[in-house]
């Protein structure tokens, strides 16, 4: 099981990184004006997030069903605290899929102010997840 833990642990971090990175590229993207650059930005965002982003946490989440069901089972309810912070950044996920159809057809209605705010979510549900793992408050 050890392993198991291990590969959860590497995705997520791919998986944070990717959702750290992809509203970050939104910002800039929101402030281009000239058309390469705009292109630049699609390329970038679509790679990120189907390639880095998505796989890492269609993995964190497989490795981490894979420890609740042979490991955590009984866990307290940190751990289901725990899990309502992952749905939602599921959900934020989610949500950068809908932003990033939105920048590829040209139809971004955001400034990049409100993306550089957009941007500190996950941070704020990492920090949860964090403490709900190793604290465990109840």
């Amino acid at each position: 099981m050890p392993w198991v833990k291990v590969l959860h642990i590497v995705f997520m971090v791919t998986w944070m990184a990717g959702l750290f990175y992809l509203p970050r590229l939104f910002v800039y993207h929101a402030m281009a004006e000239d058309a390469v650059s705009i292109e630049r930005f699609k390329v970038m965002e679509r790679k990120l997030f189907w390639g880095i982003a998505t796989p890492g946490g269609v993995l964190t989440l497989a490795f981490g069903l894979w420890l609740w069901l042979g490991w955590f089972q009984g866990a307290g309810g940190w751990l289901y605290a725990k899990l309502a912070l992952v749905l939602l950044l599921v959900l934020y996920h989610l949500f950068c899929a809908k932003l990033l159809r939105d920048f590829a057809a040209g139809r971004n209605r955001r400034s990049h102010v409100w993306y550089r705010w957009f941007n500190e979510i996950p941070v704020v549900l990492l920090f949860g997840v964090v403490v709900l793992v190793v604290v465990k408050p109840f």
